[in-house]
């Protein structure tokens, strides 16, 4: 720290450390500069979804399980189109109405599997605080597989048009979910 940004410091009584002079191992954030007046965290990123920096503990420790759990999340969206898939070809050459409760069966249950993963992802996000933009994916992802996929295939049964914004449904899931893996791979803790 310069003589000139010490006195500015003491005489406003704030503690600040311009980018330029940070202690090394200190974070700090790229492009931001701070002002006589501000005190400064280390460890705290400006911005919703400003680089995160390392952090240990309960915090580090959430965010491996968010990204194991999208990852988890996204072999079973691969398992749920596989189930999808074989519950459809199962019933063919069958009665629909006779058939139609064991042969989607599997692919129903990983759906509520999959809606419990998505609820876990969200508290996992909460507590690893991976950015704005993966706490709201994940809430988006909740709502998605909870709500909008039971309501679309209770819908579907009698209309084929809700079936089918069904199936877009998954895939809107899985691209969620892909996205928010994608990012939580590329951040540091």
């Amino acid at each position: 720290m310069t003589n000139d940004h010490a006195a500015a410091a003491a005489t406003l009584g704030a503690a600040a450390t311009p980018v330029s002079a940070a202690a090394p191992g200190t974070a700090t954030t790229p492009g931001t500069a701070t002002t006589p007046g501000t005190a400064t965290t280390p460890g705290i990123a400006a911005g919703p979804d400003a680089a995160i920096t390392p952090v240990t503990g309960l915090r580090r420790g959430a965010f491996l399980g968010y990204r194991w759990a999208l990852l988890a999340f996204l072999l079973s969206g691969v398992a749920q189109i596989c189930l999808a898939g074989l519950g459809v070809f199962r019933l063919q050459g069958q009665g629909l109405e006779a058939a139609g409760d064991t042969a989607f069966g599997p692919h129903m249950a990983l759906g509520f599997a999959m809606a419990g993963i998505a609820l876990l992802i969200l508290i996992l996000a909460v507590i690893a605080r991976p950015g704005a933009r993966a706490i709201a994916g994940s809430a988006v992802l909740v709502l998605l597989t909870s709500l909008v996929q039971s309501l679309l295939a209770g819908l579907g049964e009698d209309h084929a048009v809700y079936g089918a914004l069904h199936a877009l449904d998954g895939l809107l899931i899985l691209g969620v979910a892909g996205y928010l893996y994608a990012r939580a791979r590329r951040q540091r803790i």
